[in-house]
């Protein structure tokens, strides 16, 4: 009888998800517009925004990640800003200050980027930690306090912070701790050949296609709602504790190999993130139910920045994404 009525449940959650993400192959379509190839990235800006997330984004230069975001704010009728993070900047430069009004004799408070829907960092790794703590805390309380007085920032909110792997001198690379705000953390690789030739088309024909907003905030919000009630198994949660407990015990899970080469595991947040990120996935693809392969499909970029390497597996050129492969290849899918 219990079967039956799970079985029923699965099949109007499912009615419900089908209806709820309607959306997302339209919004997909309209960033389609401007955004060639770069599926990957797209994809996890959006289960960023469901999950009501962040996302730390780390590529060369000109890889449409500030195009990215601001793109999906023209498609989602939401509000954009962008900080461009320097060494000089001040955390008041980022969420706002009180000014001295002359004419009222009292300070007024002026608002600063954070203020938005869509908030992008750009080279967050640029600024001083001050700066740098500033913005996480924004993101993690979802308020700000200019003065006395706090704000509640905008809903839906979504920081895509960047950052170039590639110039080290000068910049202030972000603490593990601070890392482990992102939801996700993802790596842009450079375009196939056939999307590269589509880039150079449309910069040299100069003209680009008009973004126009196909979503509402209210479409987002009652969607992040919805991601909730994506329904995820027992079994599929005891499979997102073992990943993430063998970033942590190795041993216990016949990977003995690789605690050497780990220097600190997966945060809780990490197994609630990659939960999340699951159903996200799952909401994405139009699905009710949460399946093993959309835990795969996201581990990389929920873990990637939550395992700590040592020296050793420096010196021996592994990385953290060889030990997730190692990690998610060792456990049993059920």
């Amino acid at each position: 009888m219990q079967d039956n009525n799970s079985a029923i449940d699965i099949a109007s959650i499912n009615e419900k998800i089908e209806r709820e993400s309607a959306f997302v192959d339209i919004l997909s379509a309209e960033m389609k517009k401007v955004i060639v190839g770069q599926k990957h990235m797209v994809e996890r800006l959006l289960i960023g925004l469901l999950g009501q997330g962040h996302i730390l984004l780390e590529g060369v230069p000109g890889l449409a990640k500030t195009l990215a975001i601001n793109t999906l704010s023209k498609a989602v009728h939401g509000s954009f800003s962008r900080i461009q993070f320097t060494p000089d900047l001040l955390p008041a430069d980022v969420v706002g200050t009180l000014i001295y009004n002359m004419k009222l004799n009292d300070f007024s408070i002026k608002k600063g980027p954070i203020f938005a829907n869509f908030v992008l960092a750009d080279e967050i790794n640029r600024a001083p930690a001050k700066v740098q703590s500033a913005l996480l805390e924004a993101m993690q309380e979802k308020q700000v306090t200019i003065g006395e007085e706090t704000f509640m920032l905008d809903k839906p909110f979504l920081v895509m912070a960047t950052q170039n792997p590639v110039e080290q001198e000068g910049t202030y690379p972000l603490p593990e701790a601070q890392v482990d705000r992102f939801m996700l953390k993802t790596v842009i690789k450079y375009p196939e050949m056939s999307e590269e030739q589509m880039i150079i088309r449309a910069n040299l024909k100069g003209a680009f296609e008009q973004v126009n907003p196909v979503v509402s905030l209210e479409q987002i919000l009652r969607a992040q709602e919805a991601v909730r009630e994506v329904y995820m198994d027992e079994k599929i949660e005891k499979y997102i504790l073992d990943i993430v407990f063998a970033t942590r015990f190795p041993e216990k899970y016949n990977l003995e190999n690789l605690k050497p080469l780990i220097n600190f595991g997966a945060s809780p947040r990490g197994s609630i993130n990659l939960a999340t990120a699951a159903k996200c996935y799952a909401f994405i693809k139009r699905r009710g139910y949460v399946v093993p392969e959309d835990v795969r499909a996201v581990v990389h970029d929920v873990l990637r920045h939550r395992i700590g390497i040592t020296y050793e597996a420096e010196a021996e050129n592994v990385t953290s994404e060889d030990i997730i492969n190692k990690i998610v290849n060792e456990i049993e899918v059920p």
